[in-house]
């Protein structure tokens, strides 16, 4: 599965963005996706994930900021992220996998298992 992540910028602390990640030639109604980031210097890190069936999850630093969502019609799904940290720096990625197995399902609502990667936008947030 083809991943395409945007949505990235500069923003001030305090501020908004929201990501996008499409999947070109693929239905993502059947995808379970979420967002990693990995800052300079890190490890990376997982964010936010939504299951096939529409189960979100929210990591701690990310929680009450970042809303995870699809739109099956658009065949897209969004990171939206308020309150933005100078910490929440990093570049983004999309990822999916592919089974719909409640195993594989419930291994990356707890950020493992994905096997399809997108490219990655950069999310600069300053001071």
């Amino acid at each position: 599965v083809q991943l395409q992540a945007s949505g990235g910028g500069l923003v001030q602390a305090g501020g908004s963005l929201r990501l996008s990640c499409a999947a070109p030639g693929h239905t993502i109604s059947s995808l379970t996706m979420g967002w990693f980031r990995r800052a300079p210097g890190k490890e990376r890190e997982f964010v936010a994930a939504i299951s096939w069936h529409g189960r979100t999850y929210v990591s701690d630093p990310a929680k009450g900021r970042f809303t995870i969502s699809r739109d099956n019609a658009e065949n897209t799904m969004y990171l939206q992220m308020n309150s933005l940290r100078p910490e929440d720096t990093a570049l983004y990625y999309c990822t999916a996998i592919t089974s719909t197995g409640s195993l594989a399902t419930a291994q990356a609502m707890n950020g493992r298992g994905y096997d399809n990667w997108g490219q990655g936008t950069q999310v600069t947030v300053s001071s």
